[in-house]
């Protein structure tokens, strides 16, 4: 019988009450999830331990690399040739420290480097010390984290789980490292909307990126999604993490699926690519909200520099203070060529990206780039407090170099702010979640690609704008205007004046209706004009309500004073206000 993923986080945090006092609850995760982890190989390798161990006793001796036939006889991509596994520990109390050590070295190198990323041998040295390895190994053993009792897709909501309260107590920003599942399964849907038909395929091959891949939930519910779809297509799975906990989670979690690990590397997407010259037919990511990229601020400046549009930032850097549109320009230079079938991506980045900058700075020349190229295909706004971190506004943007006829030139905006589920009990600051039903009706919005009170379609030119410098003459103590040396008038700074006129309409009709009625003198200088873009997506749904009548005011006002009134003189008097 299965349990459930938090039933299961329950169990694991219990154990961590016995660290108290001997560690600062900001430390516990640091010893509960590599014992989880381990716990959860142990149980992986369990039906397959006897054959590692005889093929590992046939032929250690024999003088080349036995890694292949140890593999072969695991099942896996890992394997263990220590002769401790949980239940045999827990024989040898004196002995547990170093029976420990023997079982983690025993391991294959991948999985060594799991727990050489939580610095696992310190941990137990702290532990033996405190005397209390062998109460926590003892607790362990008595919870069942194999396959057979829990599924790879509930072990991975059981990590989340645990990481979001270790992240609780530690005061960290839980939402770094993972995503709610089910935002994740609309935006593998959004992803996979489009290709339904070819992912269908009998034998179909396919790759999929994260560059900020936490511990691996959405390469996880992508290839859930995949093998629902098609259980004979194959997700070659790629992803980049920097936190080594994720990572090492991450990393675990692939190895039990039997996943090629080496494509998930640890390390700074931004400042250095861990994929360099790969490109994917899927992309998607939640690169963390209004995070700074000042660590690898000269690594991207160099880049943009020196590469320019060969590189990954060609187009502009955003400011220092949030690094998210690096991550989308990141997936962007990672496109396959159309002629190789092209590339999809989706990624969840909050309000600033749409609207940042004016026209001529790194935010708008970004956001240019990609709408003249044709590149973004939708933008869903999500409801408010989704995420564990953050009650902002968040959005899905989807992007492609492959349109489909009726969308090329077009964009699809989405108001999905309505679409959702209060839930019982919060979680950090997600106190909302979407239904299936809610997902959905956005995919069913997205495919249907009309307009409606939930959808927006625009060309892509209706974002942009060119910010036009209107100067006036400067003038004397007289009055008269100053020229220069040609005769042309000088302008006067303090008179200058900008306007955004949209890229749909004339600049010298705009100026003549709107700036030459109230300012006859005034004209555009040309050598100023920028060309800008924005997405006021809320503007676009904004609906108007028209103020009460003032009648009804005037009478609520009226009641409100002579309430003011009686009980001022209640007050005067004494005694109670009797209704």
């Amino acid at each position: 019988m299965t349990t459930t993923p938090s039933a299961n986080a329950g169990l694991i945090w219990a154990v961590a009450e016995l660290l108290r006092g001997d560690y600062k609850q900001s430390d516990y995760g640091k010893v509960i999830l590599p014992f989880t982890l381990l716990r959860r190989l142990d149980g992986v390798l369990a039906p397959t331990r006897q054959a590692v161990l005889d093929a590992y006793t046939r032929r250690k001796d024999a003088g080349y690399d036995i890694s292949i036939f140890l593999t072969r006889a695991s099942g896996l991509s890992f394997y263990n040739t220590s002769k401790f596994d949980f239940p045999t520990l827990l024989g040898d109390a004196n002995g547990m420290k170093a029976n420990l050590l023997d079982y983690v070295g025993g391991f294959s190198p991948n999985v060594r480097d799991i727990f050489e990323r939580y610095e696992f041998e310190k941990q137990l040295a702290k532990l033996d010390g405190a005397n209390l390895l062998y109460q926590i190994v003892t607790r362990f053993a008595n919870i069942d984290l194999g396959p057979a009792k829990v599924s790879n897709a509930d072990m991975g909501l059981m990590f989340e789980e645990l990481i979001r309260r270790f992240a609780e107590l530690s005061n960290e920003t839980a939402g770094e490292h993972f995503t709610p599942r089910e935002v994740i399964r609309l935006m593998v849907n959004l992803l996979f909307n489009a290709d339904d038909e070819v992912l269908s395929r009998p034998g179909v091959i396919r790759s999929i990126y994260d560059p900020a891949a936490g511990t691996g939930g959405m390469l996880a519910v992508a290839e859930e999604r995949l093998q629902a779809l098609n259980p004979d297509a194959t997700l070659s799975i790629f992803g980049q993490e920097l936190n080594d906990e994720s990572y090492a989670i991450c990393k675990a979690d692939m190895l039990i699926k039997g996943y090629d690990v080496s494509r998930i590397v640890q390390g700074n997407t931004l400042s250095a690519d861990g994929h360099a010259g790969e490109r994917f037919d899927y992309m998607l990511s939640n690169p963390p909200f209004g995070v700074d990229w000042k660590r690898v601020e000269d690594a991207v400046r160099t880049e943009h520099k020196r590469r320019g549009y060969d590189g990954r930032f060609g187009p502009g850097l955003p400011r220092v203070s949030d690094g998210s549109l690096l991550f989308l320009l990141h997936l962007l230079s990672k496109m396959r060529p159309v002629k190789d079938g092209g590339s999809r991506i989706a990624i969840v980045l909050n309000g600033s990206p749409l609207f940042t900058g004016g026209a001529g700075s790194g935010e708008s020349e970004i956001r240019r780039w990609i709408i003249e190229n044709d590149w973004l295909e939708a933008i869903v706004a999500l409801p408010t407090d989704m995420f564990y971190n953050t009650g902002i506004a968040t959005y899905i943007w989807v992007l492609t170099n492959k349109k489909a006829p009726e969308r090329e030139g077009r964009i699809q905006l989405i108001n999905a702010i309505d679409f959702f589920q209060k839930m019982r009990k919060s979680l950090g600051s997600k106190r909302k979640e979407l239904g299936e039903a809610d997902i959905e009706r956005i995919v069913h919005l997205y495919g249907a690609f009309e307009a409606n009170e939930h959808s927006r379609l625009f060309a892509n030119e209706a974002f942009g704008y060119r910010a036009i410098t209107v100067e006036r003459p400067l003038r004397d103590e007289q009055g008269q205007v100053v020229t220069d040396r040609r005769g042309n008038p000088k302008p006067d700074a303090s008179l200058r004046d900008s306007e955004n006129v949209p890229l749909t309409e004339d600049v010298a009709a705009y100026v003549a209706r709107e700036v030459l009625p109230h300012v006859p003198d005034a004209w555009v200088d040309q050598a100023k004009t920028k060309v800008g873009y924005e997405i006021p997506f809320t503007r676009h749904f904004y609906v108007y309500t028209p103020p009460r009548p003032l009648e009804e005011i005037d009478a609520d006002l009226q009641r409100l004073g002579s309430e003011i009134a009686e009980l001022l003189g209640v007050v005067v008097k004494g005694g109670p206000v009797v209704r």
